[in-house]
C-alpha cells in the first residue's frame, strides 16, 4: 500500500495537470469560437464563387484552360491536413486513416506523393512510408488568405507541369463543435459544371460575360483553387480548436475524477494509518499494566 505522503503528491501531480487541462480548454474555447466564425463567414463566398465558375464554364462549353483538362491519372498529390500540436482527441489520427484509405482505394495503378501541412500528419505518414513531396507547417490560429496562397500556387503550377494528373485534398471537415468529419475532395483538375452542382448553371442566358468567357475563367480558377483550399485551411482549424477543447475538457473531468478516487485511498489510508496506532498505543499500555 502506497504511503500518505505518495498519494499526497500523487493527488498534487493530478491537481497541477488538471489546472493545466482547464486553462488549455479555455484557451481551445475561445479561439473555437473565432474560427468557427471564419468558416461559417467564408462557406457562403466559396458556394457562390463555386456557382460563378459553373455558369462561366458552362457557356464555354468545353475545356479551353488546362486548370480543366482531365488526364490519365499517373501520378497523384495529396495534400493532408492536420495540426501541429496534437492533444486534439483521434482528430488527426482520423485525417490520416481517410487519406491512407484513399490511397489504398487506388490499388496502386496512380504513383501518389503527399504534400502534408501540419506537423502530426507528417510524422504519421512518414511511418506509413508513403513518399511526401512537401511539408508545410500550420499556418497559426487565425489562418489568412495569403498564408494559403503559396501552396495554392505551388499546387496549381505542379498540376501545369505535368507533375501530377490530380491533386486531391484530405481534411478534417468541421460539421459542429461535438462532430468532425475527415474529407476528401479533389481540388484539381477544377470539377465541371455538373460536379460543381450549381443550380443555376444551366441558365447561361441571363448573364453577359465581360470581356469574354475564356478571359474570366482563366483568372477565375486560380482563385477557386485558392479559395477551395483556404476553405480547406478554416475547416480544419474550426475542427482542431473544437476537438481540442473537448479532448481538454474530458481531461479536465477525468483528472477531477482520479482526484476523488485518490483522495478516497488517501483518507481510507490515514483511517487505517490512525487505527493500526491506536491499538499500538493500547497494546502497549496494556503490557506495561500487566
Amino acid at each position: 500500500m502506497p504511503s500518505l505522503k505518495e498519494i499526497r503528491g500523487r493527488i498534487g501531480s493530478v491537481r497541477n495537470i488538471a489546472q493545466i487541462t482547464r486553462a488549455m480548454e479555455m484557451m481551445s474555447a475561445s479561439r473555437m469560437k473565432r474560427a468557427q466564425d471564419a468558416i461559417l463567414a467564408a462557406r457562403p463566398y466559396a458556394d457562390e464563387l463555386r456557382e460563378a465558375l459553373a455558369r462561366v464554364t458552362a457557356v464555354i462549353g468545353e475545356e479551353v484552360d488546362p486548370l480543366l483538362a482531365r488526364r490519365p491519372m499517373r501520378r497523384v498529390g495529396l495534400i493532408v491536413m492536420t495540426s501541429d500540436r496534437g492533444l486534439a482527441g483521434a482528430l488527426d489520427s482520423n485525417t490520416v486513416r481517410a487519406a491512407l484509405r484513399y490511397i489504398a482505394d487506388l490499388d496502386g495503378s496512380p504513383e501518389v506523393e503527399v504534400i502534408t501541412i501540419g506537423r502530426k500528419g507528417r510524422d504519421q505518414i512518414r511511418r506509413s512510408g508513403v513518399p511526401i513531396a512537401a511539408h508545410f507547417t500550420r499556418f497559426g490560429d487565425r489562418p489568412t488568405f495569403g498564408d494559403v496562397t503559396p501552396v495554392a500556387r505551388l499546387v496549381t503550377n505542379d498540376f501545369l507541369a505535368g507533375t501530377y494528373d490530380e491533386i486531391s485534398v484530405v481534411y478534417p471537415g468541421f460539421i459542429s463543435t461535438l462532430s468532425q468529419q475527415p474529407t476528401v475532395t479533389r481540388l484539381l483538375p477544377v470539377p465541371r459544371p455538373e460536379e460543381l452542382g450549381a443550380e443555376e448553371a444551366a441558365r447561361t442566358d441571363e448573364y453577359l460575360i465581360e470581356p469574354s468567357p475564356a478571359v474570366v475563367l482563366s483568372r477565375l480558377l486560380p482563385h477557386y483553387v485558392a479559395v477551395d483550399l483556404y476553405r480547406a485551411v478554416l475547416e480544419a482549424n474550426a475542427s482542431e480548436q473544437s476537438a481540442r477543447m473537448i479532448a481538454m475538457r474530458n481531461a479536465t473531468d477525468n483528472a477531477n475524477e482520479l482526484i476523488g478516487d485518490l483522495t478516497l485511498v488517501y483518507n481510507k489510508t490515514r483511517q487505517a494509518t490512525i487505527t493500526r496506532e491506536m491499538i499500538e498505543i493500547a497494546s502497549g499500555a496494556e503490557a506495561l499494566g500487566g
